[in-house]
């Protein structure tokens, strides 16, 4: 039998199961393309995350010295709290905690700060305070609260002080707050 004559091969034809293919040394346009974005966005997430380190290390607070309070605080003592309330010149009430500081030590006393702790009906702290104690003194027609620094404590002297605050949480349970002396300035 004799054989066919010599079969061609049509290399031009393309289908879809044998499309021509690239070389193996050279890419695809659209892959160099994919790279070079990659790149540009691991770029930009590094530069982002430096100027965010970068800012938290330039903007943080200075760590706080932790300063010990003063032994003199043992030489004060206070007692006899009265509290009250009054509505101010524009319609708020104001709060009122008054009583009697004593110095017991040796020393003159320039100032005092209070931590005045409001509690809740669960016995939750409600508010905090932080204020400077004020002393009365009459400026011939009233007394009035002063600073320590203006009419200093001196030592054996008991005399009667003011705390105001223009406002006290809703939440507080009103019974007297918990009064506690946090810093003292002797000379």
């Amino acid at each position: 039998m004799p054989l066919p004559e010599d079969p061609k091969i049509d290399i031009q034809i393309s289908t879809s199961y044998n499309s021509p293919m690239d070389s193996l040394g050279q890419q695809s346009p659209v892959a160099e393309e994919r790279d070079n974005s990659r790149l540009i966005i691991v770029i930009a997430v590094v530069v982002v995350i430096g100027l965010a380190l970068a800012a938290g290390f330039f903007l943080r607070e200075p760590p706080k010295k932790v300063v010990p309070p003063s032994p003199y605080i043992a030489q004060l003592k206070l007692s006899d709290f009265k509290m009250s309330a009054a509505e101010n010149f524009i319609g708020a009430t104001v709060s009122y905690i008054d009583g009697t500081i004593t110095n017991t030590g040796n020393k003159t006393v320039t100032r005092v700060i209070m931590q005045v702790n409001f509690l809740d009906s669960m016995g939750q702290l409600a508010q905090r305070e932080e204020l400077p104690l004020r002393l009365f003194r009459n400026n011939g027609a009233y007394n009035e609260p002063v600073d320590l620094n203006v009419a200093p404590l001196g030592p054996g002297q008991s005399e009667l002080f003011r705390l105001t605050f223009d406002s006290i949480s809703a939440q507080w349970n009103h019974q007297y707050p918990d009064l506690k002396i946090t810093d003292v300035n002797v000379k």
